[in-house]
């Protein structure tokens, strides 16, 4: 690119926090935890950023009851945190913040970014992004960043790469063929051995040709576009689908193509992502945090406050925070979510929606 000034960068950063319960929770959502470094994660974020746009080209999409936390998290202006009144998954919000862009920038380059991503080298991450911008602006097409897998993973998305695409610096990209959703173990396993890559979730497109494409695939989001118009936000939440955008436009658009990273990426999406991000000891436990740990195996146990001891346990993930504890087996993980949903209110401290991010649809 021989100018940065037409890239733009969306985080969304909203979810119910309910994938880190409850370290996280609506109020405090693990975008605001500092759960790979001293630093919340969306500031680590923006700082992985700098010098790919300008300060004044970022933009965050969240949830009215986060817009505070997120400014002192960030030292974000006003201008740039982008308020959902209520939540409707990734294209909706991801529609508000192209439409923004258009209007100031009609040829900008909108690159979409989660709070919640482990990502390094920073450098080759901004490399992939500047490439992927510069295939967007030249081709007009929607670009997701893939991942080459190391491992089958049952909770990602998959991309099936098609034909080729040519790219300055010798990249590999390529049309998209399929996308899969979240498959069982044999799946993944046969998804990895056959070159599959994961979906990051990392997008990146000119705005106004993603808007155009929406007109055409995602008419859920299309009627409601006219609100923006008339500057009124809050009818435009209230009439668009809630729907997210790999659904709304990705899967049904023919204008997609991929990018592979060529940086370590992780998503933070759970307690799991503790055992990656922390080495084990030799029976298998993780600890962090005034954890004790004897006569246990393949344990995860995480204190934030206080002290957690386990003896004679396997498998088991034991959370324990200023006012609650959590202890369930690890194999019950993928249901913590529609676990908490028989959890009285005052044990889950929810208050009014999210937003858009990890937890939206």
């Amino acid at each position: 690119m021989t100018s940065n000034t037409s890239v733009w960068v969306t985080v969304l950063a909203g979810g119910a926090g309910t994938r880190f319960w409850p370290l996280s929770t609506s109020l405090r959502p693990k975008q605001l935890l500092s759960l790979a470094g001293g630093r919340p994660l969306i500031a680590d974020t923006l700082e992985r950023v700098r010098g790919l746009v300008p300060r004044g080209n970022i933009r965050v999409l969240t949830g009215t009851h986060l817009a505070e936390p997120i400014r002192r998290a960030t030292g974000l202006g006003d201008e740039a945190i982008l308020v959902e009144s209520r939540a409707r998954g990734t294209a909706p919000a991801l529609a508000r913040a192209a439409w923004e862009i258009a209007q100031s920038d009609p040829d900008g380059v909108m690159i979409s970014l989660h709070s919640d991503h482990l990502v390094s080298p920073a450098a080759r991450f901004r490399e992939i992004l500047a490439a992927a911008a510069d295939i967007a602006r030249r081709k007009d097409l929607l670009i997701t960043v893939a991942v080459p897998p190391d491992r089958p993973e049952t909770g990602y998305g998959y991309i099936r790469p098609g034909e080729a695409l040519s790219t300055p610096g010798g990249h590999a990209a390529y049309r998209v063929a399929a996308f899969v959703e979240k498959p069982g173990p044999e799946d993944a396993a046969r998804y990895v051995a056959d070159g599959y890559r994961w979906n990051s979730g990392i997008f990146v497109w000119r705005a106004a040709f993603f808007l155009a494409e929406l007109g055409t695939h995602a008419p859920g989001i299309a009627r409601a576009l006219p609100a923006l118009e008339h500057g009124d936000i809050a009818t435009f939440f209230d009439l668009a689908e809630a729907i997210s955008v790999d659904e709304a436009l990705l899967e049904r658009s023919t204008r997609v193509a991929a990018i592979d990273a060529t940086f370590d990426w992780d998503d933070i999406g759970g307690w799991e992502a503790v055992a990656r991000l922390n080495p084990p000891d030799a029976d298998g436990n993780v600890r962090v945090g005034e954890a004790h740990v004897a006569g246990s195996k393949g344990n995860i146990a995480f204190a934030e406050s206080g002290r957690v001891v386990l003896f004679g346990a396997r498998d088991m993930l034991v959370v324990r925070t200023e006012d609650i504890t959590l202890v369930m087996p690890r194999s019950e993980l993928v249901r913590l979510k529609r676990h908490l949903t028989d959890l009285p209110e005052r044990f889950t401290r929810t208050t009014d929606d999210g937003g858009a991010g990890p937890d939206s649809p």
